[in-house]
């Protein structure tokens, strides 16, 4: 007896829990305070002037808003402030970089792992519309980028132009000590100059 009533008992009770489940992921519940508010069932109530009902909703909204204000002052007083960990200056963020590509600047691009510097620097030697595009070998990843009217000055140091010509995934520290030695082998000695 007890066997069938478990037998029995277990999948609707299942199906309950699982309703209850889905229904909890699926209602259009309001976490916290994101939730319109209802007008107090009073002034649901009241008949009057429209004039006046107005004026009334138009003082409810009113407070309503000072009081969300309030909320989210005490929120933002009660979370810890947060010091920017590197203040760039707003020059600095905004600030335009004449690039020179006849000329003698080249750009060094560091690779970061995990930050999708790999689809980055390919994008750098394949899909730049330029006056010179990089030539790049069917089946090889390293592509040459040189400057217009030049066959051995170029104008990219990258993975997919010089190779890890300063080690793998080298940090800025290593690129600015390896940069100009790397080029000078490569035959680029006008390349020389650090900004």
């Amino acid at each position: 007896m007890d066997e069938r009533f478990n037998r029995w008992l277990l999948p609707p009770l299942l199906a309950l829990l699982f309703l209850l489940i889905v229904y909890q992921y699926v209602s259009p519940a309001c976490p916290g305070a994101a939730c319109p508010r209802r007008p107090p069932a009073s002034a649901t109530r009241r008949g009057g002037d429209p004039a006046e009902r107005e004026e009334e909703e138009a003082a409810a909204a009113g407070a309503a808003e000072e009081e969300e204000e309030e909320e989210e002052e005490e929120a933002a007083a009660a979370l810890p402030r947060l010091a920017a960990k590197f203040p760039f200056a707003r020059g600095e963020l905004c600030r335009r970089v004449r690039f020179d590509m006849r000329g003698r600047d080249v750009i060094v691009f560091l690779h970061i792992q995990k930050t999708g510097g790999t689809t980055f620097g390919r994008h750098l030697v394949r899909n730049i519309h330029l006056e010179q595009p990089c030539y790049c070998r069917a089946g090889q990843k390293k592509c040459a980028c040189h400057r217009p009217g030049g066959d051995k000055d170029t104008w990219l140091f990258s993975r997919f132009s010089t190779g890890w010509s300063c080690g793998l995934h080298a940090d800025w520290t290593e690129l600015t000590s390896c940069v100009p030695a790397a080029m000078e082998r490569r035959g680029c000695a006008a390349n020389r100059t650090l900004r």
